[in-house]
């Protein structure tokens, strides 16, 4: 029977991800809720790259992989999963031109490895930033150029999934099991890391609470049910969505049964509450690390 991971997790950051803006006004990248709040977010695209560049920057990932030979930037053709982490882990698609030998197409690999959109657990409010490039202006006796950007501090949730079986094999090709829980460990590792650079800022992603673990079947249990609660002015985790997740079985297995928390400890008004959900409670490396162990004993590693 093949496993799958997948956890959901908080982290807090500031202004993550900015769209295309109007004027000189630097706009985050938002969503409308039903309650009339606006939520900031960072999309799934901006997630992984910082994935890619932090395992090139740490794990030396080959990320010269990609040209515009067939008139879209995409991967070469010589590069299969073998050579290159992020296709195996994100997938890809190849396309070929048509000619007189080639009818054309496109060559497609799912990706084994999938990562929700970050969005905002805490409303945007409109809070602006006032910029000017003053001190370069002042060199030189000019007027300053003056720009507005949107801030918001919050905490964010996002979701990854990664289906342990699809890793490594691509058609006729198929890694060793010792690669394959390299590569899964690897991802853990950069998850557990993660951070950002925009705009001078190095944001740090990494989690402060985080719930999952390893299922017989590839589904998000936690993606949207991750809510936080004010109280006296320090966040609850409203544990009661969590508690209705980790009731659900699959093929005769209980989510409860494989499912463990990290928890960074001092940040959420209701931390024993959130801990007695289950009953595999652990710091949040405590979580990689046990998650780790278990890869490594799924693959034989």
């Amino acid at each position: 029977m093949g496993k799958s991971i997948t956890a959901s997790i908080i982290f807090e950051a500031q202004s993550l991800n900015y769209g295309e803006g109007i004027g000189n006004i630097s706009e985050l990248k938002k969503l409308t809720r039903n309650d009339g709040n606006y939520y900031s977010l960072e999309t799934r695209q901006a997630l992984t790259y910082d994935i890619r560049r932090l395992g090139n920057d740490i794990f030396g990932w080959n990320l010269q992989t990609v040209d515009k030979s067939k008139g879209t930037i995409q991967f070469k053709n010589e590069y299969t999963i073998k050579d290159s982490e992020e296709m195996d882990l994100f997938g890809y698609m190849k396309t070929a031109k048509k000619g007189d030998d080639d009818k054309g197409g496109s060559l497609i690999r799912s990706a084994a490895a999938r990562v929700s959109t970050a969005i905002s657990l805490e409303p945007y409010k409109s809070d602006m930033d006032f910029l000017s490039n003053k001190g370069f202006a002042d060199r030189i006796g000019e007027h300053p150029n003056l720009a507005n950007s949107e801030q918001h501090l919050s905490y964010y949730s996002y979701t990854f999934t990664i289906d342990l079986d699809k890793i490594g094999v691509d058609g006729d090709i198929k890694l060793s099991n010792e690669e394959r829980a390299k590569r899964v460990n690897q991802f853990l590792d950069l998850v557990k890391i993660l951070n950002r650079n925009i705009r001078g800022r190095q944001e740090n992603l990494s989690p402060l609470f985080i719930i999952g673990g390893m299922y017989d079947i590839a589904n998000p249990f936690f993606l949207g049910r991750i809510k936080l609660i004010n109280n006296n002015q320090k966040f609850d985790i409203n544990v009661e969505p969590l508690k209705n997740a980790l009731e659900m079985t699959i093929l005769d297995c209980n989510v409860k049964d494989n499912t463990g928390i990290g928890l960074v400890k001092g940040i959420f008004n209701n931390e024993e509450e959130i801990l007695n959900i289950t009953d595999n409670k652990l710091s949040v490396e405590g979580f990689f690390k046990d998650l780790k162990s278990r890869v490594n004993e799924y693959y034989g590693a």
